[in-house]
């Protein structure tokens, strides 16, 4: 929106709905390591490139040390002008008319004074304090504090400067008198290695409700907005994509469909990767782009496994249609994973993108349910007119069979799924669809075949029963 200001962290802006209200005043609630100095240097960072007047007022921190926080994070301070209000070394060393137990009344005075001087001098259009918790004990009591408070933060928004101000809140110094006065509350907090941001609170505007996670880095703060679908409006393509196999074209009645999601799901190296990827060949050679996301195998073990199969996923990157990510699932946070792949899909124009595997991903929710992170994410991708393979990998061999052993089938437009078999005596494979919403499909098994040629489907499998539970029969007289 153009009447907001910048955050100068395009997350934050857009858990915002385009950033703060001009002239008014946002709390930044967090304990101690939580980046609260960071986000207020974003705020005053980006207004100064801006050509806003702009001011940090510390009471806490010297000059000196922020100065050298912020080059640290690669962030332009000469734009800045700092009010030091912090207590300097003197304080201590030199006798004077009082001692540091002397009322509150003989220090407010003074650094009022200052404040008021250099607002008045410099006429900035945002100013950062940190923290105004300092200020609560100039206060004789809290009536006091709340009413100081309240008149220093009106002065400051009547001559439409935009306030951020930072609290350092604890159970024995609550902070819910500063909640009340101010016009939004941001709540930073950082538990078991997780850094997340909310917002309670933002007059005049909506926003984004959640935890978003975030993370500090050298350049400062990046934020992942929690990614919330909206229900599409707009008319997708349900255009079919072919395997380029006959036989699973048949199977699936034209081959699966744009802007659908698709689980292949079996278990461990019965081929679902090396399915997924002969669509992501097809859709190749159409010109197409396709991302795959890599939660357990290595990246050159997948690259070399796709060539002995022969699948040129080194000439697929090298055309620019194929990305292969991998990702460490225990370093990333589903917000997290979830902007890079939006990233991917918005800016390089992905239309296939391929999970492999769903047990991969479900590691990044660290214990929280994983159907809503993996829902939000699809319905968003659905919405982008984009196709969606999971590769969902099930623990049985075989015996009683499940498509999933996570509760996500729901989720699924085709379901299709790969099978060991024991006949005569010999390990083989099949390959079959249990749904599908977009047409109909064969209800044939088929057998499937994997060779340095790549893959083979057989004619379906009509002499066999008993297919689903590992140990088929064959007809009498076969």
């Amino acid at each position: 929106m153009s009447n907001r200001l910048s955050t100068g962290i395009p997350g934050l802006s857009e858990v915002l709905c385009g950033g703060y209200v001009p002239g008014r005043a946002y709390l930044v609630r967090g304990g101690p390591g939580t980046g609260k100095t960071t986000l207020g240097l974003h705020f005053l960072a980006s207004g100064a490139a801006n050509g806003e007047s702009v001011l940090f007022i510390t009471l806490a921190e010297t000059v000196a040390q922020l100065r050298r926080t912020a080059e640290g994070l690669k962030f332009a301070t000469q734009g800045i002008t700092f009010l030091d209000l912090s207590p300097t070394s003197e304080f201590f060393a030199q006798v004077q008319t009082y001692d540091i137990f002397s009322p509150a009344e003989v220090e407010r005075e003074p650094t009022t004074q200052r404040i008021v001087e250099q607002v008045e001098a410099l006429k900035p259009q945002r100013i950062f304090i940190d923290s105004m918790t300092q200020f609560r004990y100039l206060a004789t009591d809290p009536f006091q504090f709340r009413k100081q408070v309240l008149s220093f933060l009106r002065f400051l928004t009547e001559q439409d400067i935009t306030v951020l101000f930072t609290s350092e809140h604890s159970v024995e110094a609550p902070d819910d008198d500063l909640q009340f006065m101010s016009d939004g509350v941001l709540n930073l907090d950082f538990n078991k290695g997780d850094r997340t941001l909310s917002v309670s609170k933002f007059r005049g505007s909506s926003f984004r409700d959640g935890d978003h996670s975030f993370r500090l880095t050298s350049n400062g703060m990046q934020l992942f907005p929690k990614l919330v679908p909206q229900v599409s409006e707009q008319l997708l393509s349900t255009e079919a994509i072919s395997s380029g196999i006959p036989e699973i074209d048949e199977l699936l009645h034209g081959g699966i469909e744009r802007s659908t999601i698709t689980i292949v799901s079996g278990p461990s190296g019965v081929g679902k990767s090396t399915l997924g990827l002969q669509f992501l060949k097809e859709a190749a050679g159409r010109g197409e782009r396709s991302v795959i996301y890599t939660f357990e195998e290595n990246k050159e073990t997948l690259l070399h496994r796709a060539e002995g199969v022969n699948v040129p996923v080194r000439a697929m990157q090298e055309r620019g249609t194929l990305s292969i990510v991998q990702i460490e699932p225990l370093h990333y946070t589903p917000d997290e994973f979830a902007s890079l792949v939006r990233q991917e899909v918005e800016h390089q124009q992905a239309q296939i993108v391929m999970i492999d595997s769903v047990s991969g991903y479900q590691l990044s929710v660290r214990g929280e349910d994983l159907t809503p992170h993996l829902h939000a994410l699809c319905k968003y991708l659905q919405n982008m007119g984009v196709a969606v393979l999971l590769i969902n990998e099930v623990e049985s061999i075989t015996g009683e069979f499940r498509a999933t052993e996570i509760g996500i089938s729901y989720l699924a437009d085709t379901i299709i799924f790969l099978r060991y078999l024991e006949i005569r005596g010999e390990l083989r494979r099949v390959i079959g669809v249990l749904k599908k919403r977009m047409s109909d499909f064969e209800k044939n098994l088929r057998e499937f075949q994997i060779s340095r040629y790549g893959i083979k489907v057989g004619s379906p499998l009509n002499q066999l029963r008993g297919i689903l539970t590992g140990v088929p029969k064959l007809l009498e007289g076969e």
